[in-house]
């Protein structure tokens, strides 16, 4: 696990990204592939991030991005999306003829895109003292206490309460008067 070190935070964040052609047309190919990794790589580097890895088919892309703190993911996307798009059009103009980026007004990438955080935990952190002392077991023994009352009134009562927070203030069965 890669871990990022600042004047005042330590981070380590990994972000999923997947982008889709517009129509999910068949666009790409091995060349067009290995010129966007370059390019994705190259947008990375600028946000000073990593592209960690790169893998794609015809119609889609899949980026595992590892980014810091100060980077907004979704300008990171619009950049990656839009460069790319760009300098691909450029490098290969038999691309922009192909008929879901013509019937698309030359959009080379789909509007939505995909990201997702991914990393792993470290497996020591949950026996830390801080990760336990981070609970707050006054409020977990609140939780509790009120689902379990909840559960009474709906055996008692047959009463439709649904979420159990919303149901204290329906019933007063097995609830103490409010304050």
């Amino acid at each position: 696990m890669e871990i990022r070190k600042g004047r005042r935070v330590v981070s380590s964040l990994h972000a999923h990204m997947v982008f889709v052609t517009k129509r999910r047309g068949k666009v790409f190919n091995i060349a067009h592939l290995k010129r966007l990794e370059e390019i994705c790589r190259d947008v990375c580097s600028d946000f000073e991030a990593e592209l960690k890895e790169f893998n794609g088919e015809r119609d889609y892309v899949h980026l595992l991005v590892i980014y810091p703190p100060k980077v907004r993911l979704s300008e990171l996307v619009n950049s990656l999306k839009g460069v790319s798009s760009r300098r691909l059009k450029v490098e290969f103009p038999a691309m922009s003829t192909l008929w879901s980026v013509k019937k698309s007004q030359g959009a080379l990438w789909s509007l939505s895109y995909f990201v997702g955080s991914s990393g792993a935990l470290l497996r020591s952190f949950g026996t830390t003292s801080t990760a336990k002392g981070a609970r707050n077991p006054r409020r977990e023994r609140r939780a509790r206490r009120t689902i379990r009352r909840s559960r009474a009134c709906l055996d008692r009562r047959g009463c439709r309460g649904g979420d159990a927070r919303k149901h204290i203030g329906r019933c007063s069965v097995g609830f103490p008067p409010r304050r």
